[in-house]
């Protein structure tokens, strides 16, 4: 079968693969991986490594997605076909051009398609669509994966990524194609020429900006020295354009890193989350005194900070800056006797506890959500909708935040406004980032988490992922790490195990996610990515000091770690 479908790649893909299919013509191995599945299509989209190939992104796979989409459309009518779709997309290789030619398939069924001009960051792709009205969006990206990543990100009419059922739908339109080979795209002459493409940009900068500006707190000094890094994305030019017209006039770039290079050369990974990715940044910083490090990944939906300790910096992790975020926002609320009564903030399963602790004391409901921002903007929707609640804050532990929802995905051009407005807020009353920090956990406790990742490539990385899972399931521990295990909530099978054997049921959607309540209060979360070839593990601890948190942290992630090797 694969050797088959390698066959007809030869034969019929665009002659740009042609050399990659030849190396890997006789390595039956290689041949399996290019070729066992279709990159897989799901609310988030579809992402996964550049080539030839079905398990590939190319010209072909991107085609098959977008002419799973357009039929989508036409069985909507007429009116979905005129509101049309926006497509955004980053600085990866290729990004401007598979854009175009999903516009040039859109356009092949006469669908309307408003495509930015020149690169733009996913959250703003998120607020284009709700400004235009527009039936869906398009963003060509990988986010932070590395550069031999791409994508292909789906929103629907509320700026926010697919339903399961719009996804579905999509998925089952792709499965009807017969032949790959023969979809139908305007070239990019021929796209112009038809009426259905429209080109844009100022007027889609200029409405974001104006919506960012209604974030804004203080109107205190600005005068903190802050370095910013787009690590060779799309996040220059909002993110700096917000800062400055906030008043920030002492934000150095790191030039090297502003350069807009799908091969992100001054980075191994160009993912804020990662300490090598602020090396510049932080030798930026130590040159101008900044008191601030922001770095955005390469389509500015997440952000990394890092703050300075005399002359040194510390990178905060996402629950960190989240906490921060949270209580920051919440106090100026207060103080401005804007914080409404019904107030929520919304987190994923996997996100500290610390901010259900902070939102607690002032009065604020939290809840939890699977995995993935898609679930904070569907109860955003939901309670914009019911006025149950209004939205204040919501955040996950990789990075990714909203303030404002006039974005439905996280947003770190708004992040990045918010970060630098806090900090300059408590630099003028004497106050830095780490101290809050501390007095934070000297409230409410000293809340400690990390995550570990563990690869695994290929068909048989799968099988690896879907075995650890089941083998998990199938001990049923009743200790980790030497602390007896309270309560196992298996999102797959959507119940609650308690340690005397009752169940109770969970009411979040299924997943394959489990998540190990300890008796100290601890908790340990297993998961496959649903974008990377990774079984993910996150562990978080709740002590009275940093010793004793770093300590059972420890033994926890070692005991993991012989788990899954």
């Amino acid at each position: 079968m694969h050797r088959e479908l390698y066959e007809l790649w030869r034969q019929k893909a665009n002659s740009m693969y042609q050399d990659e299919l030849l190396e890997i013509a006789n390595n039956k191995q290689a041949i399996e991986d290019h070729f066992y599945q279709l990159v897989p299509f799901g609310t988030g989209g579809m992402r996964g490594k550049l080539g030839a190939g079905t398990n590939r992104i190319n010209v072909h796979t991107i085609r098959l997605v977008a002419e799973g989409l357009a039929r989508q459309i036409e069985c909507q009518g007429e009116a979905a076909k005129i509101s049309g779709v926006v497509i955004a997309y980053d600085t990866r290789h290729f990004s401007q051009e598979f854009a175009y030619e999903t516009a040039g398939v859109l356009a092949a069924h006469g669908i309307q398609s408003y495509v930015f001009s020149e690169s733009r960051p996913t959250p703003e792709l998120s607020f284009a669509i709700r400004y235009l009205a527009a039936y869906a969006g398009v963003v060509i990206t990988a986010s932070h994966n590395p550069k031999e990543y791409n994508g292909f990100k789906v929103y629907g009419p509320d700026g926010a990524q697919l339903t399961p059922q719009f996804a579905d739908e999509v998925s089952e339109h792709m499965k009807s194609v017969e032949d790959i080979f023969k979809i139908h795209s305007l070239t990019k002459d021929e796209l112009f020429t038809s009426g259905y493409c429209i080109e844009m940009l100022e007027k889609l900068d200029d409405a974001y900006n104006v919506a960012l500006k209604t974030l804004v707190h203080a109107n205190g000094k600005k005068d903190i020295n802050i370095v910013f890094t787009p690590l060779h994305g799309t996040g220059l030019v909002p993110t700096m354009r917000a800062l400055t017209e906030a008043g920030f006039t002492n934000v150095y770039i790191v030039n090297e890193q502003a350069i807009q290079d799908g091969d992100f050369p001054t980075v191994n990974y160009p993912n804020p989350e990662e300490a090598p990715a602020f090396e510049m940044g932080i030798a930026l910083g130590k040159k101008v005194g900044a008191e601030l490090i922001l770095a955005t990944d390469p389509d500015a939906d997440r952000l990394g900070v890092a703050i300075s300790i005399k002359d040194e910096y510390q990178l905060l992790t996402g629950n960190q800056l989240g906490a921060l975020l949270l209580n920051y926002i919440l106090t100026k609320r207060k103080l401005e006797g804007s914080l409404p009564r019904n107030g929520v903030m919304l987190k994923t399963i996997v996100t500290s506890e610390l901010g259900t602790a902070i939102a607690e004391s002032f009065n604020i409901k939290t809840i939890n959500t699977l995995t993935g921002f898609k679930f904070i903007a569907e109860k955003i929707a939901e309670f914009e909708s019911t006025g149950e609640y209004s939205f204040l804050f919501g955040y996950e532990e990789s990075y990714g935040y909203l303030a404002g929802s006039f974005v439905r995905d996280k947003d770190a051009v708004q992040i990045a406004l918010l970060t630098a407005e806090m900090a300059a807020y408590y630099a003028e009353h004497d106050l830095t980032l780490l101290g809050v920090l501390n007095s934070l956990y000297k409230q409410y406790g000293y809340y400690q988490e990390k995550l570990l990742s563990f690869t695994y490539d290929g068909v048989e990385g799968q099988k690896l992922i879907a075995h650890i899972m089941e083998y998990l399931r199938n001990s049923k521990l009743t200790e980790m790490a030497g602390i007896k295990v309270r309560e196992v909530e298996d999102y797959k099978s959507g119940f609650i195990y308690l340690a005397n054997e009752e169940k109770q049921t969970l009411s979040l959607p299924p997943t394959d996610v489990l998540k190990y309540i300890l008796d100290d209060g601890s908790w340990i979360c297993v998961r496959p990515s649903g974008t990377e070839p990774k079984c993910k593990v996150y562990i978080s601890v709740k002590k009275d000091n940093k010793a004793e948190a770093d300590e059972t942290l420890a033994n926890i992630e070692d005991f993991m770690r012989k788990i899954i090797k």
